[in-house]
């Protein structure tokens, strides 16, 4: 990377869904100097209308000072990096520095910070927190280990992209706090859904509830983006059940490593798991509230009222 501002840095970027597309048009719109790749071209090449670059292939990628990749899982990580025709795996020519934002495990991550080292390549593990509203609200939360120094020169570039970095320390602590995260994501969800229901059921709108849970102490940047969701049964997608599951997959499987009880998040998997069984888990994780509302006897019904999702 050649300087400390972001417009300094040559950025590469792979991965253009939901996610990737939103984050990756924040750097495009900052004047940053983006270059954007994507498996189906298709997908990225609305990013050149805010000033980003298309790449036909990611061996286009391989001289940049920073290459950024937003995935889908531990597996495509793997593919766009080592695979056949892979970022890393390109003659001669190697990034200077790779930033993951993708959710993966950890043995991935570290598999994949061992492959850059070998090349000289620096990683690090960026998980990040939010949907794609909120990187459009630039609420956007990014957790970041690995190397501290070369986490000191990207940071003013990570923050073009929302409103808080937080560095964890070395190695691949940022993806433990991630997991952690999206635990307690799928757990408060799954919370927020009955006791909605349990208003509901007792004659109190969703609106009411959740308009006032949303003005006391219990109420959050959480709370609020979904309450339209709740309130107009929404379930566009944001994120999935199906991608939750694998959250929670990843989370119980380090709780079991390291020897602590998640009652409440084993619940709550199962909760999630029997929304996919129930051939939901392709809409919106939102749908907790209908499972829920099922289970209780109750058909709700979308209520006509304009309500705030705090993204401003």
């Amino acid at each position: 990377m050649t300087g400390a501002t972001p417009g300094a840095a040559r950025v590469g970027w792979i991965g253009t869904g939901r996610m990737g597309a939103a984050m990756a048009r924040r750097l495009a719109r900052a004047g940053v100097d983006v270059l954007v790749w994507n498996r189906t071209r298709s997908k990225a090449e609305p990013l050149a209308a805010d000033g980003a670059s298309i790449a036909d292939s990611i061996s286009d990628l391989a001289d940049r000072d920073v290459v950024l990749t937003m995935v889908s899982s531990s597996a495509d990580l793997e593919q766009v990096l080592v695979g056949d025709g892979g970022l890393l795996r390109q003659p001669g020519r190697v990034p200077g520095v790779v930033v993951d934002c993708s959710t993966v495990s950890a043995q991935t991550s570290a598999a994949m910070r061992k492959a850059s080292a070998e090349l000289g390549v620096e990683f690090l593990s960026a998980p990040v927190s939010g949907n794609a509203k909120v990187v459009k609200a630039g609420k956007l939360s990014l957790v970041v280990s690995g190397p501290e120094e070369t986490y000191q020169r990207v940071a003013p570039l990570l923050s073009e992209l929302g409103r808080g970095v937080t560095y964890v320390g070395d190695g691949e602590a940022a993806r433990l706090v991630k997991i952690c995260h999206n635990l307690l994501l799928g757990v408060v969800a799954q919370s927020m859904a009955e006791i909605t229901v349990l208003a509901e059921k007792g004659g109190v709108s969703r609106h009411a509830l959740l308009e006032f849970i949303n003005s006391s102490v219990m109420g959050s940047t959480f709370t609020r983006y979904k309450t339209p969701a709740f309130v107009h049964l929404d379930y566009t997608p944001t994120f999935t059940p199906v991608l939750l599951r694998k959250d929670f997959d990843l989370g119980l499987a380090a709780a079991r490593a390291l020897d602590v009880p998640m009652p409440l998040a084993s619940a709550a998997a199962q909760l999630v798991q029997a929304t996919i069984g129930g051939g939901r888990g392709d809409e919106d994780f939102a749908v907790l509230l209908e499972q829920q509302a099922a289970s209780a006897g109750l058909r709700l019904k979308p209520e006509d009222v304009v309500v705030d999702d705090g993204l401003g």
